[in-house]
């Protein structure tokens, strides 16, 4: 075996020279100036880049969702004039046709005329009958060429927001020699309206475009225009599949750059367009451009006055003792990190949290700044928990964990207590209102749907948010003021987030006391049993009664529902009380019936523990026997809510209250987050429209929407539609013009004891209502 050749003792202190030529302070530290100088612009460069590739990507996304908001609207107002059509076309018979005309509008079938004008022209376009018979001009619409709808602009009509379409089916076949022609004209602005400036941008484009090569409406920004030209060919070229990004496009009609979703509608020979300006969308990422290259600039200035500083002190440094320092270090960082740091979630743990929340309130109160913690709770974790596994149950915090790192900050800390129990500090804080948008980040990022044991969950959480140093000056005060803050959240109904107030402390105090009476309440017999009507829509008579829980608290007085069934739920106590809502509505329904009163239907809410407890239908089925009461006179109201904890167990357990002939009602309709496929799979009987929708319905025109839309959908599945909070006789009307079956309200009926509400009822039915 051959040995190796030595190096020549020359070769070696040339090359440790070398070496310790590389580590002098004079050419170390601005290798290491020019490495770190480079990586903060490449990663300045880097996250501009991507701020603009995110606001490009967000641009499209939005101008996407936009048209497909678009595209429903307009789709549903074309069905809605082709239905008119096809009525009118189906309607007419020997009779004259202005005599078919007022006959369907007396009844209510022809659309509003203070927006649209139903016509029928002759083969030469003669209008020869109209809803408008005053101002009907003539010679405007000709006969349509094919079987099918027709869209077009009226030959007289100018271009601009006054303009009309006519949309046109024949009333004789193809191959008749004089086609006759049914219209429906309405402003062209119709099909644009309805969007914010702020939505759409000075230069953002809303248009319906016709087969012909023409804009029927176009709008930008607030004007309006109709009949230009356009290439519709091109336009729809290359149109993306719903749920598909916008495309970047120059628009021929006026240059500008765009994110553009361009797409022909499938039933109808129209095209929407919907588009967004590149320069308004990309104007933040512009903005956001500059404070990245001002703060890489200060970052870059501040580097070199540190690395100044280190370079006179760096002779002093030897290379043995940096590197066991180092080895010391990493050690004692390993063991520090195992010791302060949540096996599940890896985040720093309570006693980590201690002692950096307690830094932080030293450094704060050096330097006389503000910080502010927040204490999260998440809500219903415990069901899921029980009900898919602890697996489960990690899985579902490790997800939390990295969803809270993404909603706060680079300098703010997220730690978990323990349980379901999450910290979070932000220190240098200047305001509430800075802390109140952390919290709304943690909020959206919680409320977002998880995916577990193959199943998709939505939870959400309770946050207490304490400010240093107002709320308190130790590391206990401010931890137990932020927990009282973050039960006030849970009590204003969960998914929320509350700033701490003397007042809470007063409050959570007189919690512990409403808690206490509450235990004796049922004993006592403190609760009462209030009752609301129903009213049939149709008749104008009450058809049922809705029993609302009160405590009659000795000291308190009257205590609604809001303010102690929190508190049952926590401790279990809503179950015999819930128990006892039942069997005394319906004792009171079998009551009124032997007074004489027709045989009404009796509806009871479930609270969320209730509705999972296993001995739910025992206690109705006790409920109806003991009263004798018919099973399909009761009816159990649940909320959209209490379904998705658990949908399998969800369904089973309406299935078995179906079987035992009581009906079910989903209660708040609209505020939860149910879809179409799983409302089917539900064993429903009503659904009832959540009073918040009916508030403003006179005034919103998103309200009105979603109030028809809930009604449709009500009707297309066979079920009872309720209108819940009607206070006026103005959206009685309303609401009995769009075919709702049943409303309940103050303006008819408020919450009364089961004595008045006899007299109540008794007035109703010898004046019947006037709905």
């Amino acid at each position: 075996m051959t040995e190796p050749t030595p190096h020549p003792p020359a070769a070696d202190a040339s090359r440790r020279h070398w070496l310790h030529q590389l580590v002098e302070p004079g050419v170390l530290f601005p290798g290491l100036a020019l490495l770190t100088l480079t990586a903060i612009w490449l990663v300045t460069l880097d996250l501009v880049e991507r701020e603009y590739t995110a606001a490009e990507q967000r641009a499209a996304a939005l101008t996407a969702d936009l048209a497909e908001t678009y595209e429903a609207q307009v789709v549903r107002a074309l069905r809605e004039i082709d239905t008119t059509l096809k009525l009118v076309r189906y309607s007419l018979d020997e009779r004259p046709p202005q005599r078919v005309l007022d006959e369907l509008g007396q009844q209510g079938m022809l659309p509003p005329t203070l927006l649209f004008e139903v016509r029928i022209s002759d083969a030469a376009g003669n209008v020869i009958a109209s809803t408008h018979p005053s101002s009907a001009p003539q010679s405007v619409i000709t006969a349509a060429e094919g079987e099918g709808m027709q869209v077009a602009l009226p030959r007289q009509q100018a271009s601009g927001a006054d303009s009309q379409l006519a949309f046109s089916r024949r009333l004789t076949t193809a191959d008749e020699p004089a086609p006759a022609v049914v219209s429906v004209l309405v402003s062209a602005a119709h099909f644009v309206s309805g969007y914010e400036l702020d939505t759409l941008g000075v230069q953002g484009v809303l248009a319906v475009a016709g087969e012909e090569d023409t804009f029927l409406v176009r709008r930008t920004g607030d004007t309006i225009h109709t009949g230009e030209p356009v290439d519709y060919a091109n336009l729809v070229n290359g149109s993306g599949a719903l749920g598909d990004p916008a495309q970047l496009r120059v628009n021929e009609w006026d240059d500008v750059h765009r994110y553009l979703v361009a797409r022909a509608l499938f039933e109808f020979p129209v095209a929407i367009v919907v588009g967004l300006s590149r320069s308004e969308q990309m104007a933040a990422a512009s903005a956001l451009q500059r404070d990245y290259y001002w703060r890489a600039l200060l970052v870059t200035l501040a580097f070199l006055v540190v690395l100044t500083m280190l370079g006179r002190l760096s002779w002093k440094l030897r290379r043995a003792q940096a590197s066991v320092l180092e080895e010391r270090l990493d050690h004692a960082r390993r063991a520090e990190y195992l010791a302060f740091h949540d096996n599940l979630t890896e985040l720093p743990n309570r006693a980590y949290f201690s002692r950096l929340l307690t830094h932080g309130m030293q450094h704060a109160r050096r330097y006389d700044k503000h910080l502010a913690l927040l204490f999260l709770d998440l809500d219903r974790f415990k069901a899921i928990n029980d009900s898919l596994g602890h697996d489960a149950g990690d899985e579902l915090l490790q997800e939390v964990s990295l969803r809270l790192g993404r909603a706060v900050r680079e300098s703010d800390t997220v730690a978990r207590l323990g349980g379901d129990e999450f910290v979070v500090l932000l220190p240098e804080i200047h305001d509430q209102e800075q802390v109140h948008q952390v919290a709304n980040k943690i909020l959206a990022a919680i409320s977002a749907p998880f995916t577990l044991a193959g199943q998709e969950f939505r939870i959400t959480v309770s946050i207490g948010i304490a400010l240093y140093p107002a709320d308190g000056e130790d590391e206990q005060t401010l931890m137990k003021h932020a927990d009282v803050a973050m039960y006030h959240a849970k009590e204003e109904g969960k998914n929320n987030a509350q700033f701490y107030s003397e007042q809470l402390k007063s409050d959570s105090l007189e919690r512990l006391a409403l808690e206490s009476s509450l235990r004796k309440a049922l004993e006592r017999r403190e609760f009462r049993l209030y009752y609301q009507s129903k009213l049939d829509m149709a008749t104008g008579r009450v058809i049922g009664m809705e029993a609302l829980l009160r405590w009659q608290h000795p000291e308190l007085g009257l205590i609604l529902p809001k303010q102690f069934i929190p508190l049952a739920e926590e401790n279990g106590l809503i179950i015999p009380i819930g128990r006892w809502v039942i069997h005394t509505a319906c004792r009171q329904n079998i009551a009124w019936q032997q007074a004489g009163f027709p045989a009404l239907s009796m509806a009871v809410n479930l609270s969320a523990r209730q509705f999972l407890d296993d001995g739910l239908p025992g206690d109705i089925k006790s409920a109806l026997q003991a009263t004798g009461m018919p099973p399909q006179l009761l009816e159990v109201e649940i909320t959209e809510s209490m379904m998705m904890v658990d949908m399998p167990r969800a369904v089973s357990v309406l299935q078995e209250l179906r079987t035992i002939g009581v009906r079910i009602a989903i209660d708040d309709f609209g505020t939860g987050y149910s879809s179409l496929s799983k409302l089917q799979a539900l064993p429903l009987d009503t659904i009832k429209i959540d009073g918040s929708f009916i508030h403003d319905l006179l005034d919103n025109a998103v309200d009105r929407s979603l109030t028809e839309a809930i009604i449709d959908l009500g009707k297309r599945l066979g079920l009872t539609v309720v209108a819940e909070g009607v206070e006026s006789a103005e959206q009685i009307a309303y609401l009995r013009r769009h075919a709702c079956d049943q409303v309940q309200g103050f303006y008819m009926h408020e919450p009364q004891p089961a004595d008045e509400a006899a007299i109540s009822l008794q007035r109703r039915i010898d004046n019947v209502f006037p709905c």
